[in-house]
């Protein structure tokens, strides 16, 4: 059987089975992914406020780029690690009306977990082995309970660069880095990269990071506005500087569609104040994206052969991509699927 004759059949049978899984959906009432549940005024929430338990999920495997000099361990108690914050609102000259005033700032930079010791981010945040030496990647930097803003995490949170696997950084096409910590991580799990390929105008789309190095902040409402550039995609995502490096969701699938790297101004003046630039979802240039495509053959290969999808995964995914969430299946559907792909294969 020719290859293209045998993913077609996957596919087939993944679009038929979509009625079961839709049925199985509304039985078990499982947690979708989808970005209208983390829909906000601005399209931005912070952690507090995220109640799909599948997002949280993922954002737990999100990180923070700090300054070393700016991560400090308490001298009274090794086991808390203090951050060098600044007032948001106040720093940045902001009116007072802005989302997120009073909140801390300090990372300069956002990433993601894709192996249990790599992180990847984007090219332009770290740039050489010494930025990389000199960078602090921080777990749980995220306002948890309303009003209680981070100033510090555990000492366990933090991780260093141990080395600068590769990067890439074209000013008009990808922009990626991916750092080898200085030990596996404990507590978080890997994201799922999409290895599909698949990508299309009106996907939507959803961003987890730390835009103007704000604590965690989950935004959705957006979608792929062109697919087409070589090595990245444009999508309408509310993000600032400080979401570079920021993990970009599908917001069918919840797998990694790309890495944030570059975008519109973050702020206009109003007066004599600042204030975030609006635009509506068709107007001004949009936010590039790096196509997670771009980044996979540049992985270790067990972090690899863990992206890589299987075929029963590719037909989930399919689905998932098809408007039907992957939960539904559960594990007994997942391997009827599987089982009637052997029949096809055989």
């Amino acid at each position: 059987m020719k290859l293209a004759d045998r993913w077609e059949r996957v596919a087939v049978l993944a679009i038929l089975a979509a009625g079961l899984a839709a049925n199985t959906y509304a039985q078990s009432n499982p947690r979708p992914v989808h970005p209208n549940v983390i829909y906000g005024s601005d399209d931005r929430l912070d952690i507090w406020q995220v109640k799909n338990a599948r997002v949280l999920a993922l954002a737990d495997s999100t990180v923070a780029l700090f300054q070393g000099s700016d991560v400090t361990s308490d001298a009274q108690d090794s086991s808390k690690s203090s951050l060098g914050v600044e007032n948001y609102g106040e720093r940045m000259g902001l009116c007072k009306n802005e989302p997120f005033y009073e909140q801390p700032m300090g990372a300069f930079c956002s990433g993601s977990l894709v192996a249990p010791d790599i992180i990847m981010t984007a090219g332009h945040c770290v740039r050489s082995e010494s930025a990389c030496a000199g960078t602090k990647f921080v777990f749980g930097f995220a306002v948890k309970a309303k009003g209680e803003y981070p100033t510090g995490v555990p000492t366990g949170e933090v991780y260093s660069c141990a080395k600068l696997i590769g990067r890439e950084e074209i000013g008009t096409g990808a922009d990626w880095a991916l750092v080898r910590l200085d030990r596996k991580v404990t507590g978080h799990k890997p994201l799922e990269l999409n290895r599909s390929g698949v990508l299309k105008k009106g996907t939507p789309m959803f961003v987890i990071g730390h835009p103007a190095g704000l604590p965690t902040k989950v935004a959705g409402g957006a979608t792929v506005r062109d697919e087409t550039p070589n090595g990245f995609f444009v999508a309408n995502l509310d993000t600032y500087g400080g979401n570079s490096g920021s993990a970009v969701f599908n917001g069918v699938t919840g797998q990694v569609e790309g890495i944030l790297v570059r975008g519109e101004t973050d702020y206009v003046y109003r007066g004599s104040c600042r204030v975030s630039n609006q635009c509506t979802n068709e107007s001004c240039r949009g936010e590039d994206v790096t196509k997670i495509s771009s980044v996979f053959p540049n992985l270790p290969e067990p972090a690899a052969k863990r992206a890589l999808q299987t075929p029963g995964e590719t037909a989930i995914t399919l689905l998932g991509q098809a408007g039907v969430d992957r939960d539904a299946f559960g594990l007994a559907g997942a391997a009827a699927l599987l089982d009637q792909i052997k029949v096809v294969e055989q």
